[in-house]
């Protein structure tokens, strides 16, 4: 009985401990409207993002994949997904939306 509260206690701890994924962040549909590669950043005008408590705004946004700027330019219809990473709100996937 002991070990199976110990066991349990366990399993509860990791549950909270473990990052949210891309995979279960909501997808948001947004516009870019800049892109600086250099400073790997970029500026989206996207609606609300249910999980950073955002409505809908135009902000730019840290980019966690370098390859992101390959696959979007300015004026592309956007879906993403961003979340607070070291205390700045980054893009951790995106796509061109068809």
């Amino acid at each position: 009985m002991k070990l199976t509260k110990i066991i349990m206690s366990f399993v509860a701890l990791l549950a909270i401990s473990v990052p949210v994924s891309a995979q279960t962040l909501p997808t948001v549909n947004g516009i870019v409207t800049k892109i600086d590669e250099s400073a790997e950043k970029m500026t989206i005008k996207h609606e609300p993002i249910p999980n950073l408590d955002m409505g809908d705004m135009t902000m730019v946004f840290r980019v966690a994949d370098k390859s992101a700027f390959k696959k979007v330019q300015k004026g592309s219809k956007v879906q993403f997904t961003a979340d607070r990473v070291n205390g700045q709100i980054t893009i951790l996937s995106i796509s061109v939306s068809k």
